[in-house]
């Protein structure tokens, strides 16, 4: 391949799969590493790409964080799907963290009925909880607007109040590589908390979120079972080397 034709060839692959290894490219062209590099250095600095340890990743989408209103209609089918899946993990009587965000909040009616303690950082799944009749203990701490999730200090030192059967966990992005990421590290430092005062952590993600990296993250793969509504065989078996993958349906 001439330099121009790997350049196109590394853009519509970023823009197919969102992220790239240097390995992959030397692999899929037939160049050496050094120029695989260069390569990754000059589209770097035309900015089309953003490197990262060991591949790249497309510009800026590490820090994108959408707004609640954003979130809560994309996948919406996929997101009630992973959460009725989700709840057959709950055990009557469990004490559970319910994470901020749209598929940890499509759980609540799944969750009716089972004399839960549920203590959450989501501003937006409290009203939802209430109405099911669930016992919940909201954090509190520095909400962000965007996404109605308490962060901070205070919400660090109210979480170390608790200790949890169960913790579920929404995440913006997962990936063989670089474990659970999302886009704030006040965010991920809340959910990093949580989890490890938890038995058992489950991380919920529509298939959108297969190979994405945001920018702060959160835990390794193995830290926490995957639960996605689907994804491909090949992707499935990088990640089953990690850590456990539920799939719906399967």
């Amino acid at each position: 391949m001439l330099t121009n034709e790997r350049h196109a060839y590394i853009l519509r692959l970023l823009d197919e799969k969102q992220t790239v290894k240097i390995q992959e490219l030397v692999e899929s062209t037939g160049a050496s590493e050094s120029t695989i590099r260069r390569d990754l250095t000059d589209l770097e600095q035309s900015r089309k790409l953003e490197r990262v340890f060991g591949g790249a990743i497309l510009p800026g989408q590490n820090l994108l964080e959408p707004s609640i209103k954003d979130k809560s209609t994309q996948f919406l089918d996929e997101k009630i799907r992973i959460a009725e899946f989700a709840s057959s993990f709950v055990q009557q009587g469990d004490s559970v963290f319910l994470d901020a965000g749209t598929t940890t909040f499509q759980l609540i009616p799944f969750l009716k009925d089972k004399d839960l303690v549920v203590v959450t950082n989501g501003l937006t799944l409290v009203e939802a909880l209430n109405d099911q009749g669930i016992t919940t203990y909201l954090t509190g701490g520095l909400m962000k607007p965007r996404t109605g999730a308490f962060v901070g200090s205070h919400t660090i030192q109210a979480l170390q109040n608790y200790r949890f059967d169960i913790c579920f966990l929404g995440i913006n992005g997962f990936h063989a590589d670089y474990g659970y990421t999302t886009p704030d590290p006040e965010e991920a430092a809340v959910k990093q908390l949580a989890s490890s005062l938890a038995k058992k952590t489950y991380a919920l993600a529509d298939h959108s979120k297969a190979n994405k990296i945001s920018f702060a993250k959160i835990m390794d793969l193995d830290r926490a079972t995957l639960i996605v509504d689907e994804i491909s065989k090949e992707a499935n078996a990088g990640l089953e080397k990690k850590t456990t993958v539920k799939v719906v349906d399967r």
